[in-house]
């Protein structure tokens, strides 16, 4: 019998503010049948998002002009998770967080764009996965109910507080995932708890006018604080400004409590 092949991995961990290396060795043989119990965790609770068209953006009024308008976009399918990155899975990974309301049931917050994004190069290298945030277009078509959208205002629902904990009744404070109903996918808090990191830059003039299949608007974050988009409002934000085509932005290292993340990966 052929001996296993090793592979050599190195990654960080967040101690604190400080970062620590961390230097093993896995069997990538073994790890060629036997996935990772942290990637197997996610697996349980990742959703097929079938793709499709559907109108991305608004007519309304009331929406901003980086909002509108509202025009016919397409995605592949892809899978989602149905909750939003917890603690617990983040610790699992990363060793410790930086969350502001610390509970391990409750999503991962208090974190940067840069921070999401490292953690997800650290998941990867882990666990040999390929997770990914989604693109602006993926999230919202997530977020309407992909193919079995019922048009609702807010992510499975007209009645926010069915859905979402935001300003009304969050008391400003993020909740454990999964405690609202789902919606027409399966996937809770799209709404409302925590603010959720795309992998698209905020541009009004990509978002009118980037192309109709696919869109992406990533862009190297290592040229310049580009202003990255932030979807689903949350537990800081009124139901007036948390309608499933509302966007938002921060700066990709600014660290704020109401702000986390979705897996996301290809569909094979």
């Amino acid at each position: 019998m052929p001996s296993p092949t090793l592979k050599r991995v190195a990654f960080t961990t967040l101690s604190g503010f400080a970062v620590v290396a961390v230097t093993t060795w896995i069997t990538t043989d073994l790890f060629a049948s036997t996935p990772h119990p942290i990637m197997q965790n996610i697996e349980t609770d990742m959703v097929l998002v079938e793709g499709g068209q559907f109108e991305m953006g608004s007519d309304l009024t009331v929406a901003s002009k980086a909002e509108k308008p509202a025009r016919t976009v397409s995605v592949d399918s892809f899978y989602i998770s149905k909750f939003e990155v917890t603690q617990a899975l983040f610790e699992s990974v990363m060793g410790s967080s930086m969350s502001y309301f610390n509970n391990p049931n409750v999503p991962v917050n208090n974190l940067s764009w840069q921070q999401a994004n490292y953690f997800i190069d650290q998941l990867n290298t882990l666990t040999g996965a390929n997770y990914r945030l989604p693109t602006e277009a993926e999230w919202e078509f997530a977020a309407k109910g992909g193919n079995k959208n019922q048009g609702y205002t807010y992510s499975g629902s007209d009645s926010i507080d069915d859905v979402a904990w935001y300003a009304g009744n969050a008391n400003d404070r993020a909740h454990p995932v999964g405690q609202k109903k789902p919606n027409e996918l399966g996937l809770y808090d799209m709404t409302g708890n925590v603010g959720e990191f795309v992998i698209d830059a905020y541009d009004e003039g990509f978002y009118r006018h980037g192309p109709t299949e696919n869109p992406n608007n990533a862009q190297d974050s290592s040229i310049g604080l580009a202003h990255k988009s932030v979807r689903g409002g949350s537990f800081a934000y009124d139901e007036n400004l948390s309608e499933n085509y509302r966007r938002d932005f921060a700066s990709q290292n600014i660290i704020m409590a109401d702000m986390g993340l979705r897996l996301v990966r290809d569909a094979e």
